[in-house]
């Protein structure tokens, strides 16, 4: 007589209701109306691009698309319309379990603003940034000749301005000429910082910051039209 292990019975059926119920739950999901779309904006609590500017690229027609079930909605799609968008640096889009689209963004960060022919920003990696109608940065302004497909030269100055607190408070204008050497200018002071090519760069504002102190506590500073930082051990200044 054949005997049955009902402890292999129970294991089977309790297999084949765990599959039933993830199924039945997984088919629930997927057919899950959107119900509502929310956007959270990551990190800078500067609006470059509006909620409803991120939501427009989301959701073109948004009658039609709360009504989208979750199995058609291409959230690659999705991500890949947001970080198109040149305020934006990163985009995550998903779906929570109550039907909720999600936005995650995390907009671009401008360190300068050109101003020559055309106006725009220079991100933090050194990429193109438009201006935005809802907020100014506060950054250096870069002027002269520049070359929108090559900003690597005022990207790495900018970049040092934004990580030195002495420069971030002096320093107002970025000016690059035609050889691509470098000048500065400095808030309260008409005279002008040589920096040539961006090269030393350290060694080079290390002794702008040396000079800057001992003239300040002289009270020289205003008798000066230029500050030569293009030789490493020395700073040629031109008197007024």
């Amino acid at each position: 007589m054949l005997r049955v292990d009902w402890n292999i019975v129970k294991l089977v059926v309790l297999g084949c209701l765990v599959v039933f119920l993830f199924a039945f739950s997984a088919d629930r999901q997927m057919n899950r109306e959107i119900s509502r779309v929310d956007i959270s904006f990551i990190g800078d609590n500067n609006m470059y691009i509006t909620q409803e500017t991120v939501s427009k690229l989301l959701i073109q027609n948004p009658q039609r698309s709360q009504k989208e079930f979750k199995e058609i909605i291409d959230l690659n799609g999705l991500e890949h319309a947001l970080n198109s968008n040149p305020m934006i640096k990163t985009a995550d889009v998903y779906v929570t379990v109550d039907g909720v689209l999600k936005a995650d963004v995390v907009q671009k960060k401008p360190i300068a603003r050109v101003r020559t022919n055309a106006s725009y920003y220079i991100d933090d990696q050194g990429s193109y940034m438009p201006l935005s109608s809802n907020y100014s940065a506060r950054v250096p302004l870069v002027t002269g000749s520049i070359d929108k497909n090559n900003l690597s030269n005022v990207f790495e100055v900018a970049r040092k301005i934004q990580n030195d607190e002495f420069l971030k408070k002096h320093v107002f204008e970025i000016r690059q000429d035609k050889k691509n050497h470098i000048y500065l200018r400095l808030r309260q002071y008409d005279f002008i910082v040589e920096i040539g090519k961006p090269t030393s760069l350290d060694k080079k504002i290390n002794n702008l910051k040396a000079f800057y102190k001992k003239a300040y506590k002289e009270n020289r500073l205003n008798s000066y039209s230029n500050i030569n930082l293009r030789f490493e051990s020395q700073v040629v200044c031109t008197k007024v």
